[in-house]
């Protein structure tokens, strides 16, 4: 990691929030996540149920509704056919088990990464009509699958889609789209899971069956797909993050508790930063290496049997992912071209395993602050992953060079993508001459938001609860950073294997901070008598005590 910009935040307007009665750090805080009254102030810190949108209000549930709940009266069997993602098995295993209580004959299913690959195709379509399916619900999936569709409309199977992912020509011709991108704006939240879509249909059916009651269980699958897939926890998703780890803290699933086990967490103690970490790269791990269902199965069983044998299967398998990740990291940064002046990255061979593609490409996106495209060579078929940076949109840029594809789907910032061998080298030239007409007169540094300037004396212990008003943290919520300037360093040590990490001992008048910088062992030489630092309060655990500590992310010599 090297140094970043840092752009600070202004101060709010004199008054802000005023009615409201807030602590003027907390009203600041508050006025950056775009909060500008008291009754949002209100509504954001209760995190009120008024944050949740009706589920009517999403184009077509209208229309779902009424056809599952005709399969459940005339005792159609319904496939919930889900992403291989912790998003994708989270939101299956929440339609599965409420349709089933639902009196519903339902059954679940998962393509291989590999064999089938992403969304829905024409093989598994003939299977599922061949079990005696009549009605496929998707999870997580389906938005750009146009010939699949109509193909399981010509084989006599109604489909509906339920996806969160960016629709970037028109909508299949299933027999129902439920997307919260859909151009139509009725529906006042757009950053829905793929669980969260998967969700607002069951609250839908059980609404119209006035059983909503029983959704509350579901609520820690939810969360834990809603987190997975580093959607914004604002809005409705806060909603749904925050009573969902109420629902995980004393959750009855036994693979939950499992998983927990071998993971070394305790669920009464978790936090959303525990389920990004921890939680997801595990649920994630089977789909990447082998199959989805292992997940699926470890979140569904009721025996304590199963649930710790597929905990440690899970467990197996992330520890062989992470292995495998850093393995083909380092291959993969042996063919990066010197230095680091280019618009784009686009790497890959023939042995690289499609299920690690995506994190090596992420990894590479954090440390380069460039577009990274990582692709597993077929014979016939190259299948890879984008991540990338908030100033070039990859589905915009694969849109645009379509016709070079087979596939392609995702976000802005992350994507999946398929082509013929031979357009290889075409796609490549295509894509970079769109990164250096968008990229090349820009300052690719990550930035670094600082939200308020603070002298280090005036932090404290209640400082940090202040701060933990505004959690849940994550995506479009982060954890607050703060900037304080002429601070003292009275100790400096590189610690850690290889020396990686930096921990510094920081004054300010007559307070003492410990202070650590994670990945900053390197910039040790530039730690000057006095420096400006950026960061954000943690808990520091240490031989069984607790104490506030500084998470340093940047620093830079005072001035």
């Amino acid at each position: 990691m090297n140094h970043r910009r840092w752009k600070v935040l202004p101060p709010p307007p004199a008054g802000c929030l005023a009615g409201a009665e807030l602590p003027p750090l907390l009203a600041q805080l508050l006025h950056n996540r775009g909060i500008t009254n008291p009754a949002q102030a209100e509504s954001f810190l209760d995190i009120a149920e008024t944050l949740q949108g009706d589920p009517f209000l999403l184009p077509d549930m209208d229309k779902a509704v009424s056809r599952v709940y005709h399969a459940l009266l005339s005792g159609e069997t319904i496939a919930i056919y889900g992403d291989f993602d912790a998003d994708g098995v989270c939101g299956t295993a929440i339609l599965t088990e409420g349709l089933a209580a639902l009196g519903g004959k339902v059954i679940s299913y998962f393509p291989h990464r590999v064999s089938e690959g992403y969304g829905l195709n024409t093989a598994s379509l003939d299977s599922l009509r061949e079990q005696g399916v009549t009605l496929v619900i998707t999870v997580d999936c389906g938005i750009s699958n146009f010939s699949e569709v109509e193909y399981a409309q010509r084989s006599g199977l109604d489909v509906i889609i339920t996806d969160h992912h960016t629709i970037t020509h028109g909508l299949p011709s299933a027999l129902a789209v439920i997307n919260p991108k859909r151009a139509d704006p009725s529906y006042p939240f757009y950053h829905l899971a793929g669980t969260g879509v998967a969700f607002k249909l069951l609250q839908a059916l059980f609404q119209t069956l006035g059983r909503t009651g029983q959704l509350t269980r579901m609520l820690d699958l939810v969360t834990i797909g809603t987190v997975a897939d580093m959607v914004p926890l604002l809005g409705e998703n806060r909603y749904l993050v925050k009573k969902g780890m109420e629902t995980l803290s004393q959750t009855s699933r036994v693979g939950l508790i499992e998983m927990a086990r071998a993971a070394g967490l305790q669920l009464d103690r978790m936090e959303a930063e525990d389920i990004t970490w921890s939680l997801a790269p595990r649920l994630n791990a089977p789909g990447r290496l082998d199959h989805a269902f292992s997940s699926y199965r470890l979140l569904v069983t009721d025996s304590p049997e199963e649930a710790r044998r597929l905990a440690d299967e899970v467990e197996k398998k992330n520890t062989q992912r992470q292995k495998l990740t850093g393995e083909f990291l380092a291959r993969t940064r042996e063919q990066l071209p010197a230095g680091i002046e280019f618009p784009l990255l686009m790497i890959g061979g023939e042995d690289y395993p499609p299920g690690i593609v995506g994190i090596i490409a992420g990894k590479l996106a954090d440390e380069f602050y460039r577009p990274v495209f990582i692709f597993e060579m077929g014979d016939t078929v190259v299948r890879g992953s984008a991540r990338s940076i908030p100033e070039f949109d990859v589905v915009q840029a694969l849109f645009e060079c379509q016709d070079l594809l087979l596939r392609f789907g995702g976000h802005p910032t992350a994507a999946g993508f398929a082509l013929p061998s031979e357009n290889l080298s075409r796609l490549r030239q295509c894509l970079l001459d769109k990164a250096t007409l968008q990229l090349s007169s820009l300052d690719l540094r990550p930035s670094l938001t600082i939200e308020a300037d603070i002298p280090l004396h005036r932090m404290q212990g209640s400082t940090y609860s202040l701060v933990g008003r505004l959690a849940p943290f994550g995506r479009g919520n982060p954890v607050p950073t703060f900037l304080s300037r002429r601070t003292r360093v009275i100790d400096c040590q590189k610690v850690g294997g290889a020396s990686r990490h930096l921990r510094l001992k920081l004054r300010d008048k007559e307070v003492i901070w410990k202070a650590i910088g994670f990945d900053l062992g390197h910039l040790a030489a530039e730690v000057t008598p006095e420096i400006d630092v950026v960061y954000n309060l943690v808990v520091d655990q240490w031989n069984g005590e607790e104490t506030l500590a500084l998470n340093i992310l940047d620093f830079a010599p005072a001035c």
